[in-house]
């Protein structure tokens, strides 16, 4: 029997006046946050939350996300994240297709206005009987009749942890939807718990790891690879409540951080303002390790930013189904930029064709894996469940190829590959070779219709500062630096390219 939540109550005796959470001005220490979120799962459970319930959770990186999420987990409920950028249609659709019974949510802001969608979704949703307020960190809430996490905490310090199964799901975590309706994927306890243990005992973790958190904790990369790694090592957690490169950089000196993880945009962002504000290895002077995951890192940022700070990015792979990572640079094994690493402990990955048969090293096919991190399935989805599963495998839907040395190197998402005249066209490689260019910041290469060609090569970039590089030149240039197939004929500019919360491009809303 087993439970997430034992995670933080392990480390909560064992170091229970080590601080565990660091945000602003405010330091928690294990033995607070333990016994705050005690006292917010015995109001849970006054309610009727319990082993069988879903508990949607909004809410930024503030103490109030992991003592609201241990919270729902030491009742035996499932905790169903869900992003701050989400509009109150697709909240809607989250809360009723899962089923669930309350609805814990942030206040939000101008910028995130997460509270306003979120009571307008749960008006929606007959069966999310209770929504409760999160208060801003000054405090404020509206008054509207709606309970707020202080009106539903009791006084009681101690909570006796529902425990559950290993195969019980522990969080639902639902997929982007860049192919329709989202899907809930269900990770359970075991897959989490596994997790959280091999990254904090990977050989290199000490007793006094600082994690700066700017990675979005309602994303399963934060939540797990830092938060719940984090605390099952007694490790501190500096929580940065949106993402600015300044504000971080400024951290990573300030607070002593000795492990950062991040997505390909926040190192491109911090590389560009480092460059302009001229900061060096002096801002990752105490880091003893940093990653990245998330979507794929362009090999020419990974190697301008580890020449900046005196890193060695170590990138890994996964997907939400695998809870997160799949593959990573484990410490200490030869990095291979432009790969992502090799398969976790006791995970296998392959390489198949269309037809699931597996292709030798070197060869393009999809990526299958299978292992204690892939999830149990998709919520109330079994159609979908098993497409994705075959023969064992979980298909993740991108192209990729191993190395004779086992590593892996992930070419394209299979749904994005471009069909050009009969030949395949991987955005991934295009992307690589226009990020070198020194006039370009940021780019996205996509697919668009095309009478003659089928398909034909768009890219969609952003200006490096100072920059008045026109479409024609770009494309001249393109035109040499790769073959007839893959040079993009289109180029569009633009001032900013579009993302999710976790800093992945939005291609979709780019055709």
């Amino acid at each position: 029997m087993v439970n997430l939540a034992h995670a933080l109550e392990a480390s909560a005796a064992l170091y229970p006046d080590r601080v565990a959470v660091v945000c602003g001005d405010r330091r928690i220490a294990y033995r607070d946050l333990d016994r705050a979120a005690n006292r917010l799962a015995a109001g849970l459970a006054e309610r009727g939350i319990g082993p069988g319930s879903i508990v949607a959770l909004a809410c930024p990186n503030v103490p109030a996300f992991p003592t609201a999420y241990f919270a729902i987990l030491k009742t035996g409920a499932t905790v169903l994240p869900v992003s701050l950028l989400l509009k109150a249609d697709e909240i809607a659709y989250m809360l009723g297709h899962s089923g669930a019974a309350a609805f814990l949510c942030h206040v939000g802001s101008e910028t995130a206005p997460i509270g306003r969608e979120g009571l307008a979704a749960v008006a929606r949703v007959e069966s999310c009987a209770l929504f409760a307020w999160i208060a801003a960190e000054d405090g404020t809430r509206p008054d509207d009749g709606h309970p707020s996490l202080d009106d539903l905490r009791t006084e009681v310090d101690a909570f006796d942890t529902v425990n559950r199964r290993a195969d019980d799901t522990a969080v639902v975590v639902y997929t982007s939807g860049t192919t329709g309706r989202p899907k809930g994927a269900e990770l359970t306890h075991s897959n989490l718990l596994i997790h959280a243990l091999m990254i904090r005992n990977n050989g290199t973790w000490s007793s006094d790891e600082v994690l700066l958190v700017a990675l979005p904790l309602f994303h399963i990369f934060g939540q797990i690879c830092q938060m719940a790694a984090g605390l099952s090592g007694g490790a501190t957690l500096v929580l940065v409540p949106k993402f600015d490169a300044a504000t971080v950089l400024r951290l990573m000196e300030s607070e002593g951080v000795t492990r950062f993880s991040g997505v390909p945009t926040m190192y491109w962002a911090m590389l560009n303002h480092a460059e302009k504000a001229g900061i060096g290895a002096e801002a990752f002077a105490s880091v003893r390790g940093v990653t990245s995951g998330g979507a794929s890192m362009p090999v020419d940022i990974m190697r301008r930013f580890d020449a900046r700070f005196g890193t060695e990015i170590r990138e890994g792979y996964g997907l939400s189904e695998t809870s997160p990572a799949a593959t990573t640079h484990a410490p200490g094994m030869p990095r291979k930029p432009g790969s992502v690493g090799t398969p976790l402990w006791g995970v296998q990955v392959r390489i198949v064709d269309d037809n699931g048969v597996e292709l030798p090293p070197g060869e393009r096919g999809e990526v299958v894996v299978r292992g204690h991190c892939v999830m149990k399935g998709y919520l109330n989805d079994p159609d979908a469940t098993a497409d994705a599963f075959r023969d064992g495998w979980f298909h993740t839907g991108d192209i990729g190829l191993l190395d004779a040395d086992g590593y892996l190197f992930i070419v394209d998402r299979k749904k994005e590959m471009i069909i050009r005249n009969g030949m395949n066209v991987y955005p991934r490689e295009v992307e690589e070779i226009l990020i070198a260019h020194p006039e370009i910041s940021l780019v996205a290469v996509i697919g668009v219709p095309h009478d003659e060609h089928g398909q034909e090569v768009k890219a969609v970039a952003v200006r490096a500062p100072g920059s008045t590089i026109r479409e024609s030149s770009l494309i001249a240039w393109a035109r040499e630096q790769m073959g007839a197939h893959k040079y993009p004929r289109i180029v569009e500019f633009r001032d900013a390219l579009p993302m999710n919360a976790t800093g992945k491009i939005l291609k979709r809303e780019l055709s």
